[in-house]
């Protein structure tokens, strides 16, 4: 697990968030304290989902693409396991919070993003590149 990022998240309900990174997402889970925490396999980086109280809300930061909520994390995918995402949100009826769009058009930084939220309001950006090689070239 060399070079594995690790993020540990207020989840508020643990199942119910447990749930939606496993069952709609397709993540797995791992190591865990039952109702306390949840170590969850998010595209070979660990995030830790604890049992909490607060519910979380972000503000919007202007970008190229609009206002995107901050914070938020997500993974880089490879374009086939970013459209089975896709298929996965659709096929759960879940409304994203920012829909598909491609970014950078035509530059070496192209890109397909989407914003979603978690059952506790932890906001999630999914991307694939089109070059991911150069995204750390500078």
């Amino acid at each position: 697990m060399a070079n594995t990022f690790h993020l540990a998240v207020p989840a508020g309900d643990l199942e119910e968030t447990k749930r939606f990174y496993c069952d709609v997402l397709g993540c797995a889970e791992g190591n865990q304290e039952p109702g306390r925490w949840v170590d969850i396999n998010f595209w070979g980086n660990e995030l830790t989902l604890h049992q909490s109280e607060e519910k979380l809300s972000g503000v919007r930061h202007d970008v190229d693409m609009g206002r995107v909520s901050v914070p938020h994390f997500g993974a880089h995918l490879s374009e086939a396991d970013f459209n089975e995402l896709k298929s996965r949100i659709d096929a759960h009826q879940l409304v994203y919070l920012d829909p598909p769009h491609r970014r950078f058009l035509g530059n070496e930084f192209e890109q397909e993003t989407f914003f979603i939220e978690d059952p506790n309001g932890n906001v999630l950006e999914m991307k694939t590149m089109v070059n991911p090689e150069v995204l750390f070239e500078r």
